[in-house]
């Protein structure tokens, strides 16, 4: 929700006017008044109380025209609605969670992480970047499963994404079972574009499916898939558990380069590799140029009026004023 005032060059105009009239009440015009030559008795008569109670009032003035004013310049409420009036592109992030995400060969924010975790703040971003696309998220390991089905919920996914774990799906990386999944997905729906976006830093070790027949079964669907390898070249250091406690030992992790490649050439998209966050982060900015659809989008408005909150204590300011002046602070012209 939204504050605003539905006219507020009115408002301007408004208070300039309360302003003028201020400084005529107190300081050009005559105040009413008795002619008396001895004032000051009259003044020791009345007591402090007196002259408290006959500037009450002109308190009640003030304040009914100040409410006026800010009721006048109609204070609302509000809130924006879309609807999506022509499809976008439907995107699928498929993401290996396996036990060689553990790796801690990426930094952010100048600190060690591991691969999963800037995975997930990148993901983050591209999600958040495209906000009138279905996307949907499958994870894998040695089984595959949908986390997200496609939803244009950014909330949710950003959601999901935070809450990914490092082996929920299985320590091993079956990549064609996780592609069958995506494009089951996709297979069925209307969109001018259908994407996977594969993210994977191992060689697939499981599942039923080969990631060759995965890829040429998403061909015939018309889905493309680009495909993105996490890791260097070289050994990648892991946070174990040794007999002197916790130590980072350095092994290998086998990235199948040649079958990304493969995979994306075969449904008409790109390999990318990311030996870093920033290679990462750049890589999925590629992704989001490439794959981009003009949408139509019809805006709704929601206004919620709040104007009588302040016309109705104003009303009745002004009833107090003349209620006071015509009974107990009486003024004699």
């Amino acid at each position: 929700m939204t504050f605003r005032f539905a006219h507020p060059v009115l408002l301007v105009i408004l208070i300039a006017v309360l302003a003028a009239y201020l400084a005529y009440r107190f300081f050009m015009r005559k105040p009413p008044a008795v002619d008396y030559p001895l004032t000051s008795r009259l003044a020791r008569i009345s007591g402090s109380s007196g002259s408290i109670m006959a500037g009450i009032p002109d308190g009640l003035r003030i304040l009914s025209l100040i409410l006026l004013v800010i009721a006048v310049a109609r204070p609302q409420m509000y809130n924006v609605s879309r609807e999506v009036l022509s499809p976008g592109v439907d995107i699928m992030l498929c993401l290996d969670t396996s036990g060689s995400m553990r790796g801690l060969d990426f930094e952010l924010n100048g600190k060690p992480a591991t691969r999963l975790t800037a995975v997930k703040k990148v993901v983050n971003d591209f999600i958040m970047k495209r906000p009138n696309d279905r996307m949907g998220i499958v994870v894998f390991g040695q089984q595959a499963f949908t986390q997200a089905p496609l939803t244009m919920d950014k909330g949710l996914l950003l959601s999901l994404v935070d809450n990914m774990q490092i082996g929920m799906a299985g320590d091993s990386t079956a990549i064609g079972s996780a592609l069958a999944i995506s494009g089951k997905r996709l297979k069925d729906l209307q969109a001018p574009s259908k994407v996977v976006v594969l993210l994977t830093d191992g060689n697939s070790n499981a599942g039923e499916i080969t990631p060759q027949e995965a890829a040429n079964a998403l061909k015939a669907l018309g889905i493309k898939v680009y495909t993105i390898g996490v890791g260097g070249t070289g050994e990648t250091p892991f946070l174990m558990d040794t007999p002197f406690g916790k130590q980072l030992v350095y092994q290998r992790v086998d990235l199948n380069e040649d079958a990304l490649r493969e995979i994306a050439a075969a449904t008409g998209g790109r390999y990318f590799l990311a030996s870093n966050t920033d290679d990462l982060s750049k890589i999925y900015g590629i992704i989001d140029s490439l794959e981009k659809h003009e949408v139509r989008i019809k805006e709704f408005f929601h206004y919620n009026e709040l104007y009588l909150f302040f016309l109705i204590p104003a009303l009745a300011a002004l009833a107090a004023e003349f209620l006071l002046k015509a009974t107990i602070v009486r003024v004699l012209p």
